[in-house]
């Protein structure tokens, strides 16, 4: 199978990537601030959004596998599921947090300095990796084969360290909620 590569497409899908990575940001900025009353209780989503971040992190590490093996089918689906993934706990991760007050760590000593280096390190490269995931799956996307080798090389180990990330903050958290 020839790969093609479709420069109108990259274009679109960068331009594309480029503002729903900015409203993305302003929409997380804004959810710590503001908390809307639509009716229903949404405090059951941390561990989807944990179940969510896992699936992510599997497909990422079939991904790689399959693109190990010159799989490129299966590394397409496998990025489609990640992406899929990560796209599904974006939506609950923002729904949670404009309706639910946040949870405060309730841990001490060395294990409350452990939870905010990595929910500080999670949160940070979350936000810097996305316009960046966007921009490698549009080069995939489109075919720009030797871009989005150079680029995952270094977005795919952040894109990974957050999707690990997350569950391991939500169970360093899970002993806190409802209290």
């Amino acid at each position: 199978m020839e790969l093609i590569y479709n420069k109108a497409l990259e274009k679109k899908l960068t331009i594309a990537s480029i503002i729903v990575s900015i409203a993305v940001l302003i929409l997380v900025g804004v959810m710590r601030r503001v908390k809307i009353d639509l009716g229903v209780d949404f405090s059951f989503l941390p561990p989807i959004h944990a179940l969510l971040n896992t699936g992510a992190a599997i497909a990422l590490i079939v991904a790689l596998l399959r693109i190990k093996r010159k799989d490129i089918q299966g590394h397409r689906n496998a990025i489609f599921a990640a992406m899929i993934f990560s796209a599904l706990f974006l939506v609950c991760y923002v729904l949670y947090h404009f309706t639910t007050e946040e949870t405060k760590y309730c841990g001490e000593g060395t294990m409350k300095t452990v939870y905010f280096i990595i929910l500080f390190s999670h949160i940070i490269l979350a936000g810097l990796s996305l316009p960046f995931i966007l921009i490698t799956f549009s080069r995939g996307i489109s075919y720009n084969v030797e871009s989005h080798k150079k680029i995952a090389r270094i977005v795919y180990p952040i894109w990974l360290y957050v999707a690990v990330t997350g569950p391991i903050c939500y169970l360093m958290l899970k002993p806190c909620y409802g209290l």
